[in-house]
């Protein structure tokens, strides 16, 4: 009976080991399908982040936004995704630009702004039209335009960039700060074009302190001001903070009341920023924003010092498509030819 009873005795062992063997592979077993997706999660093509670009094509300019772009992606081994923003009428003519042309490669989407959300928020000012242009607000309603992204870059067209758009990119917003500019006090090298042209960079400049309701701000007129040509907002201050809905009551208040106009330094998109945003934004490293290079047809930056630079603003109303202006052969290294001879550059010699 001993044997008979060792060997049932070693049979239910070995049933036992079999059954706890087949339960536990079953408990710590990965689906292959979760194998498969953590090695996706750890591919760097899968984590590297988009990089959101706002950039306006505006009629009669759309060379500049081309140029801009160009800059861009031929500097930068980053996952760049631009924003065009257009009017209805421009859109076809630029998207036909972009396919037609080494930009082909880039990724991008097209959105159409629509100049009704301005009506009544725009005090006419003949002065100096060109800085009525509806798309010149878009930087206003960024959270409208751009829905999926965290953190956005906003450039004028009138830019190129000569550095990695990552560094920019990569500017640190203070907790709180819905957006970074550039102080037009923080490079001494510029201080002497600014005297030399008669340029603004102080609150002075943009708002007409003879206004009650300007003063009543308590911001002093010798207070730096700033350029929002070059901005990297966070999308969820920006609408947690309702920005844009106090860049509007600004532009209505000016409607009413002649708080700033385009005779002033910035025109009408700088001021009502240098209000909402007044002591509440971080700051963009200087050499990612030279500007002024288009204040003068004559006052130039030495060549070294624009060599260094990463960005270059042609801020003003001499720009390097047109003529006169300055540094324009840094400009037209990026440009691309409209393929449908449209855009013409103006050149002493066309």
């Amino acid at each position: 009976i001993f044997p008979f009873v060792s060997v049932n005795q070693i049979l239910l062992l070995l049933l036992v080991l079999t059954v706890c063997a087949i339960l536990y592979n079953k408990v710590h077993q990965v689906p292959s399908a979760l194998k498969n997706e953590s090695v996706d999660l750890e591919s760097p093509e899968e984590m590297e982040e988009e990089i959101p670009v706002v950039i306006c094509a505006a009629a009669g300019r759309m060379g500049a936004a081309i140029a801009a772009i160009s800059s861009i992606y031929s500097n930068t081994e980053a996952n760049v995704l631009f924003y065009i923003v257009g009017l209805k009428t421009t859109i076809p003519h630029f998207r036909k630009w972009i396919e037609n042309s080494k930009l082909k490669e880039i990724k991008f989407k097209v959105v159409e702004f629509n100049p009704m959300v301005l009506k009544g928020k725009i005090r006419q000012d003949a002065s100096r039209p060109e800085l009525l242009q509806p798309l010149n607000f878009v930087r206003f309603y960024l959270p409208l335009l751009i829905q999926k992204h965290e953190k956005v870059i906003y450039l004028d067209d009138d830019i190129i960039v000569q550095g990695d758009i990552q560094e920019l990119y990569d500017t640190k917003l203070a907790p709180g700060h819905a957006a970074a500019f550039s102080d037009d006090c923080d490079l001494p090298s510029t201080h002497e074009m600014v005297r030399s042209v008669g340029m603004q960079n102080t609150y002075m400049g943009f708002l007409d302190y003879r206004k009650q309701a300007i003063r009543d701000l308590g911001i002093s007129p010798s207070t730096c001001s700033f350029n929002p040509g070059v901005i990297v907002a966070n999308m969820t201050e920006w609408k947690h903070q309702r920005i844009t809905k106090q860049l509007e009551k600004w532009m209505q208040r000016n409607v009413e009341e002649n708080l700033y106009s385009s005779t002033l330094g910035g025109g009408v998109a700088t001021s009502p920023m240098l209000i909402v945003f007044h002591g509440k934004y971080s700051t963009i490293n200087p050499m990612w924003h030279i500007r002024h290079l288009g204040w003068s047809p004559d006052t130039r930056y030495s060549e070294h010092f624009l060599q260094e630079a990463k960005l270059l603003h042609w801020n003003g109303r001499y720009k390097p498509w047109d003529y006169p202006s300055v540094h324009t052969d840094l400009w037209e290294n990026w440009f691309i030819p409209d393929p449908s001879g449209k855009f013409k550059l103006t050149r002493p010699d066309s």
